[in-house]
């Protein structure tokens, strides 16, 4: 069985391309999370404990098709897809279905959660409980991996990320949807250092087709920006692979434990049909010259 949640879309939510942002899918998913959950707890009679929680381990998420503004909600189908001691698998499907049936599905993501104790900050087992409110929803598929990225500091954009106290949860923690946005800006910011060697091309506009983001440590409010180091890894005919680390250190210090990484597909795209593209001659090897021996030794 499948959890279905409609969420009513904002104007703010819209980017520069006239698209929902892709940082806006993870605040749908989030409602439509927290709306499984409660339709779980619900149906088994289970309260939620006030020391209890759960925190969000991974995000894998792949962009099929642009959203635009409307006034109607989007539908977002979720399912459990795997159970396992300490954590549980969350699949979802972000989608819109015409009169005949028809699906336009403009997202496809799986979340990982684990439960821990609100106390002491420790993760613990899952509840038989828990586990048996989950179990009408459960339809098991494919195991979720861990984001691997490589991101040498001496070849890497930095970009200092600062908390704000609205970026936090109820839980004092950074919230899971807030990384992306962090990630976001790195991204653009490592991307703004490649502008000088593309001047001689038109802009070329970029979208996401994938994006997967681990949690490793919760990031907190504090004075002291956190680093976000941030490397293209890999650049196609039609996309490039964005690869990044959030760390604790400050002021641009290359050490520092990671507390999350990402890794990220762009592709190329042309605004005027809306579809992906192949950029003119000589853009991608100018891109490649601009980034140096990083790209080429992969």
């Amino acid at each position: 069985m499948r959890h279905r949640y409609d969420c009513p879309l904002r104007w703010g939510d819209i980017d520069q391309l006239n698209h929902v942002n892709n940082v806006k899918y993870v605040d749908y998913l989030q409602e439509a999370r927290s709306a499984l959950l409660h339709a779980c707890r619900q149906a088994a009679g289970v309260e939620a404990h006030h020391g209890d929680a759960y925190v969000v381990v991974r995000h894998e998420v792949t962009f099929r098709a642009p959203l635009r503004f409307r006034f109607q909600s989007v539908a977002i189908e979720s399912w459990v897809s795997e159970i396992r001691t300490a954590s549980f698998t969350l699949d979802h499907e972000i989608f819109q279905e015409d009169a005949d049936g028809t699906r336009t599905v403009y997202v496809r993501a799986r979340t990982v959660l684990a439960p821990f104790v609100l106390e002491t900050g420790l993760p613990r087992r899952l509840a038989e409980q828990e586990r048996d409110a989950l179990l009408p929803y459960a339809a098991l598929g494919e195991r979720s991996r861990p984001v691997k990225v490589d991101v040498p500091r001496e070849h890497a954009a930095h970009y200092p990320v600062q908390v704000r106290f609205s970026d936090l949860d109820i839980y004092r923690h950074v919230n899971n949807v807030k990384y992306f946005e962090y990630f976001q800006e790195a991204r653009i910011a490592s991307i703004r250092r490649l502008q000088q060697g593309l001047q001689g091309f038109p802009r070329v506009a970029s979208v996401i087709a994938q994006a997967d983001v681990e949690y490793l440590a919760p990031i907190v409010l504090r004075p002291q920006p956190y680093d976000a180091w941030s490397v293209i890894s890999h650049v196609g005919t039609k996309s490039m692979v964005i690869e990044s680390e959030i760390t604790d250190g400050t002021g641009g210090a290359p050490e520092g434990a990671v507390l999350a990484r990402s890794k990220v597909v762009l592709v190329f795209f042309d605004i005027e049909t809306q579809r992906s593209m192949t950029p003119p001659p000589g853009f991608r090897e100018a891109l490649l010259d601009t980034l140096g021996e990083l790209v080429s030794s992969r």
